[in-house]
């Protein structure tokens, strides 16, 4: 099983120091501040590292996003905002719109702009991992967990901690909810491949494929459509790259739908099923 995902460019983002030498005034503050910053440039580091796998990540991420909540939360747990959210200013690119950065002044938009990334490492990881020629059992199930977690993240980001930002979210950038929620079908209809080159692997009924295969072209349809409204100029190579997995999808499932109808004797039904995977 050899598989061939497209994926967008992870954000870039400006260094953060953490040093706040008018505010952090005792050692404990000043110790957390500089694990703040040691913890985020290792996570920088590990999106790009090709030796780190999902331990790695998920380690480094959990030890950021536990101290960065220290911006967020209150310390009593009220519904009150934390008094530092608005201390730092944090600069983030964008995936979809080149290295235009957007900056916001808010440990939200920290935490759901590194979040978007882990998730996109996630995604990149699977596609690494499928990407190989000779793919074992145990790393399929692995491109199909990473998917998983990576549109978990999305979706969590998306109903969550973006509804937090104080400054609305720009058209066309990434935490939109076009752009979210095209992630998130993407990252379905991949985990769904994973399936379907299983099942085809273990010669399962062919009925059962071609509903799956049916279904995985739909998904990118749909992710597809989601896109349409967007500048062809930023997500023209993605809706392509969309379109032409819904089109393999479509002819898997005319293709094994006819293997079905030539099982029950439907020769003609069974030629004319065969022939629309053609085209």
């Amino acid at each position: 099983m050899t598989h061939w995902f497209h994926r967008n460019p992870l954000k870039a983002t400006a260094p953060v120091s953490f040093n706040y030498y008018g505010v952090a005034t005792t050692p404990a503050a000043a110790k957390v501040c500089n694990d703040l910053r040691l913890s985020r440039t290792r996570l920088l580091e590990l999106f790009t590292d090709s030796s780190c796998n999902p331990e790695m990540m998920k380690n480094a991420t959990d030890l950021y996003f536990s101290l960065l909540q220290g911006f967020i939360l209150s310390l009593d747990n009220s519904s009150q905002e934390c008094k530092l959210r608005y201390i730092q200013n944090f600069k983030w690119t964008d995936t979809l719109q080149g290295q235009v950065p957007s900056a916001q002044q808010d440990a939200v938009f920290e935490l759901v702009s590194m979040g978007f990334n882990v998730a996109l490492w996630y995604t990149k990881y699977a596609s690494r991992l499928a990407g190989k020629e000779d793919i074992t059992e145990d790393e399929a199930k692995d491109v199909h967990r990473s998917l998983k977690i990576a549109a978990g993240i999305f979706k969590h980001l998306k109903e969550s901690h973006i509804p937090k930002l104080i400054t609305p979210v720009e058209k066309g950038r990434d935490l939109e909810a076009r752009l979210i929620d095209s992630y998130i079908i993407q990252c379905q209809a991949e985990a769904q491949e994973v399936t379907i080159a299983r099942a085809i692997e273990l010669k399962h009924n062919p009925g059962l494929i071609a509903a799956l295969a049916y279904e995985t072209a739909n998904f990118y349809q749909k992710a597809d459509q989601t896109l349409s409204s967007l500048d062809p100029t930023y997500a023209g190579k993605w809706r392509k790259y969309l379109n032409l997995k819904s089109c393999f999808y479509m002819a898997y499932a005319y293709c094994y739908h006819g293997q079905t109808l030539l099982a029950s004797d439907k020769c003609g039904e069974a030629i004319r099923s065969l022939q629309e995977s053609e085209k």
